[in-house]
This record gives structure tokens, sequence and C-alpha cells, in this order.
């Protein structure tokens, strides 16, 4: 919200929250999505900043279905350099580096400090943890979670819905919904 007010600050910003009883958060409105869908504003448009990656894909799929677009919300310090695609929805913090030649997908949410090297390809609700590092021509498979601190090591392939623990050093690629921690990173065995 603190993104959506210093880039609209003559618009009237709200929380959509179907589970909310209160009608302020930080000073802003909440309302829920039938209060939001009946208000007689034009030009609405959302913003999806929910950390689950799954339900952010979901209300997307919401505001697709009524037509209603997407908003970047982007910090006034994200670096962006050349032939940068970004998809409709991402929410880029405070001092997010982008560097040439990277395509990110929808709903794409990067922490503070976080960066992406050259020659990316960040798939759909991919998430970075704050200080997460993406050095060059790294794919990154949608719904895949970089957790803070984590370096990814050039040329490596992350596979769809896999995360990387906080911290974690990436230097061989990791397979679909496989959680990998450690440096190097290996795979995370359970109990």
């Amino acid at each position: 919200m603190p993104l959506l007010r210093l880039q609209y600050p003559n618009v009237e910003l709200v929380f959509i929250d179907d589970c909310q009883s209160a009608k302020h958060v930080n000073g802003q409105g909440v309302v829920n999505w039938k209060e939001f869908l009946s208000s007689p504003r034009e030009g609405k448009t959302v913003s999806i900043a929910i950390a689950d990656s799954k339900t952010r894909e979901i209300l997307a799929e919401k505001c697709d279905d009524t037509g209603i677009p997407l908003v970047e919300a982007r910090a006034a310090s994200v670096v962006q350099m050349d032939d940068v695609v970004i998809q409709d929805g991402a929410c880029l913090s405070p001092f997010v580096t982008l560097t040439s030649n990277i395509c990110i997908g929808r709903c794409f949410h990067a922490n503070l400090y976080s960066y992406v090297e050259h020659d990316c390809l960040i798939g759909d609700f991919v998430t970075f943890g704050p200080g997460a590092k993406v050095n060059g021509n790294v794919t990154i498979g949608d719904h895949a979670y970089i957790g803070s601190g984590a370096v990814i090591r050039q040329g490596i392939h992350i596979g769809a819905y896999a995360t990387v623990g906080m911290g974690a050093v990436v230097t061989r690629d990791v397979a679909p919904r496989t959680t990998v921690i450690g440096n190097p990173a290996k795979p995370m065995i359970e109990d």
C-alpha cells in the first residue's frame, strides 16, 4: 500500500479482504470483493499483495473473470535496465534491481534488495524474499519461491513450485516441487 500511495497520490485506495472485520487498516479503508465490484468508481484496478503464490493466482483469475486489470506496485528506487518485460501485477519493493534482457511473468513479487541479472526468464507467480540474488541466464518456473538472501548461480534452472531456502547457495538445477537448503544447496530431507 505505501508504494501505491506514492504512485497514485490522487486515487482512493482500499484493501480488499473478504475475511477482515476492521473497516480500516494502516489508515486505508477495507472492503470486501462484492463491495469493491459494486462501487461506482471507474478505472478500478487491483494489486495483489498476497505472499502465497497459489492464492495470488486464484485472485488474479478472479480479476480476469470480472475484467479488472492488475496494476504494478513499484518503488521509486527500483532500477530497471534495457529490455525488461514484466507481465501485469508485479510488486517491486524498494531497491530491487532488474538488469537487461529479462522476461518476468505475472504477479511477480520482488522484496527489498533482491535482484535479477541479465538474460533470465522468470515464470508466473514467483516470489523473491528480501536480498534474493539471481545471477544471469537463470530460468525460474511458475510459483517458485526464492528465500531471503539466497544466491542462484548463473545458468541454473529452478523448477515450478520449487522452494529455495533462506541463504541457500544454488549451484545445481532444482527439480520442480523440490525444496533446497544450505551452501551448497541440497534437497531438504523430511524426517
